[in-house]
């Protein structure tokens, strides 16, 4: 665990925490809303969003450092037990060419279902969707739920940030005295702006994402992806309806054999 926490991620990790608390503490160094809340005895709204800062700087490590969903051997990619293997060789069709396993060209591991080797983490991972360099790690089949959360609880952090940032820009009779009171401000305030964008695109792209069961890769990507090369550009074989795709997404935890679900959607379209 510690030989990962200090590879070339730690670089990065170091800089999110950086940036994170040096922007907390301009907004409670400057006369922002939060300071004057403070002043007053309101402690209800620092403590609070402390909370929420400290909450997302936690989930972000939670995402970071854990398991994406890797792939560790070829047992891993025929389901959890003998008899789930024996059902799941069943039920699909001999003849069924799409669902033929074939081995990574990397790590030479038999490949699950949308599974996909990333590059940089030189691992395959069950139900990929993509790397994302802010964390430095997959976002994969464990991990994927704790990755939306994260960006709900970040995102609730930045834009707060934004508005108290705000709160604290002064006017002055000059552009040079200006600038020279709310430099600090105007930094906090541009970071939380970029932030407050970037998140919510996230947050929107893979909220879409959970609601109709698919990932980054496979809608990016689904031309040259071998089990969605025959499906129309609109149909999904894993979609099986909004309750059911976030209630699978957010609750359902452990290995899904996602062939069995390919397989019922394929025989019930034919």
């Amino acid at each position: 665990m510690f030989k990962n926490m200090f590879k070339s991620g730690c670089l990065v990790r170091t800089a999110h925490i950086m940036l994170t608390w040096l922007t907390t503490l301009v907004l409670f160094l400057h006369n922002t809303d939060l300071r004057r809340c403070q002043e007053r005895g309101d402690l209800v709204q620092p403590v609070v969003f402390i909370s929420v800062v400290l909450l997302s700087v936690l989930l972000y490590f939670t995402v970071s450092l854990m398991d994406p969903g890797f792939v560790l051997s070829d047992s891993d990619s025929k389901g959890t037990s003998a008899d789930s293997n024996e059902e799941l060789e069943q039920m699909i069709p001999q003849d069924h060419s799409s669902l033929k396993q074939r081995r990574c060209g990397y790590c030479f591991l038999l490949q699950p279902m949308r599974a996909k080797h990333c590059k940089m983490c030189k691992r395959c991972v069950r139900r990929f969707d993509h790397h994302c360099p802010w964390i430095d790690n997959c976002v994969g089949e464990r991990n994927h739920k704790w990755f939306l959360l994260y960006l709900c609880v970040q995102f609730v952090a930045v834009s707060w940030g934004l508005q108290a940032s705000w709160s604290g820009v002064v006017f002055a009779p000059t552009w040079q005295q200006w600038f020279a009171q709310n430099g600090l401000v105007l930094g906090a305030f541009a970071v939380t702006a970029v932030f407050s964008v970037v998140v919510l695109l996230l947050l929107c792209i893979h909220l879409y994402l959970a609601s109709v069961n698919s990932t980054t890769w496979e809608f990016m990507s689904r031309q040259r992806i071998v089990y969605l090369k025959h499906c129309d550009s609109e149909e999904n074989p894993f979609d099986r309806g909004l309750i059911c795709n976030l209630w699978h997404f957010c609750c359902v935890c452990g290995t899904v054999a996602w062939e069995r679900i390919y397989v019922r959607h394929t025989s019930g379209t034919v």
